[in-house]
């Protein structure tokens, strides 16, 4: 037994009529681009978790952060149109 009930041979067969239908060319290059693209989400995920690390110093020195400061002007301005 395979994966789910799939044999090795069946899957063997499968690997072949893909190879056959896209060509070695084309499954390399797809492979390159998904390993491109897998390795800019982890470049990805890896900044964001040292931006939300920052985070807690950010709140210890007293910086608002953008959507607080936001909240903030709307509510300045309103009061000062009134």
């Amino acid at each position: 037994m395979g994966f789910g009930g799939i044999s090795m041979w069946q899957l063997l067969i499968i690997l072949l009529i893909v190879v056959m239908v896209f060509g070695t060319k084309k499954l390399r290059s797809i492979g390159g681009d998904l390993g491109g693209a897998l390795k800019s989400f982890r470049k990805a995920m890896d900044s964001d978790d040292k931006d939300s690390e920052d985070e807690p110093e950010r709140l210890e020195q007293g910086t608002p952060d953008a959507e607080f400061a936001e909240q903030k002007d709307k509510s300045e301005s309103s009061s000062e149109s009134s």
